[in-house]
């Protein structure tokens, strides 16, 4: 088993194995660049994710002698489990993937990091859109400094993050209008995530669009059941019968979601 048969299977059916030859490869001093990077972007899976792992990432992260493209890969790994620790809050321990001292571990080191002026600001733009899906006060700062940079990257970064970070909804509105396809993708994300009600016209001008980016198209799906779930049959019922599986899958799943919450909404109504 290499790391190149375990990109061909999903996480889930990875074997037990595939948790230390991950580690190995992060850790060993023969393993090649090319595996290195690939290990530090598997590593972030909730099947291989645990303390030991992210003490790995963490230290490449903190690591000047590291290139840059490895740390930020290490970074954007740790994402996930800062996201799953923060929902969960460390009620069910056989359930983290991660112990909250090392939660805690890494929201400390990863500011110390963003602020960090000689970090290369690749590896800082990571840690932000890494650390903000666990979010903390310091955040909204950053995020609105991000924005308010007249560099394209960091204005980016920052809308991605405000699809965790609440407070911007005019930053997400103006970012609707945005010619730039990846901020305006980013922001549809936002939108439906923070379900921003001005961002309708948007949502529904991208469902209708024969030529809309398949990625673009599925955000927006996403988008319809947390902005306007009452009306979601209507817009994007359709889709159940599309050519693309993806979008198949996406538009049930959030047909799903609508009715769920409409259906919850007329339970608490009742009551």
């Amino acid at each position: 088993m290499d790391l190149q048969t375990l990109m061909n299977i999903p996480a889930w059916d990875w074997p037990e194995n595939a948790e230390s030859l991950i580690r190995k490869t992060l850790t060993g001093n023969d393993a090649d660049a090319s595996d290195r990077l690939l290990a530090a972007e598997m590593a972030g899976e909730p099947t291989v994710m645990n303390d030991k792992m992210a003490d790995i990432l963490l230290s490449i992260v903190g690591n000047k002698n590291e290139t840059d493209d490895m740390r930020c890969a290490a970074v954007i790994s740790l994402g996930p489990a800062l996201e799953y620790a923060d929902t969960m809050e460390f009620d069910d321990e056989e359930d983290l993937m991660i112990s909250e001292p090392v939660f805690e571990k890494i929201q400390q080191t990863l500011r110390r990091f963003f602020m960090d002026s000689d970090v290369h600001e690749d590896v800082r733009r990571r840690i932000l859109e890494a650390s903000v899906r666990a979010p903390q006060d310091w955040h909204r700062d950053a995020v609105r400094a991000a924005y308010m940079s007249d560099n394209k990257d960091w204005r980016l970064t920052a809308v991605f993050c405000m699809s965790y970070i609440v407070g911007f909804e005019n930053q997400i509105l103006e970012s609707l209008n945005n010619d730039d396809p990846d901020i305006f993708y980013e922001a549809v994300c936002a939108a439906g995530n923070m379900g921003v009600k001005k961002a309708w016209p948007h949502i529904t001008r991208i469902i209708s669009s024969p030529g809309a980016d398949t990625d673009l198209l599925l955000a927006a799906i996403d988008a319809v059941a947390s902005i306007r779930p009452e009306e979601a049959h209507d817009v994007i019922g359709h889709l159940v019968d599309h050519k693309d599986q993806d979008v198949v899958d996406a538009a049930c799943e959030a047909l799903g979601i609508a009715d769920a919450f409409l259906s919850e909404n007329d339970d608490d109504g009742d009551e």
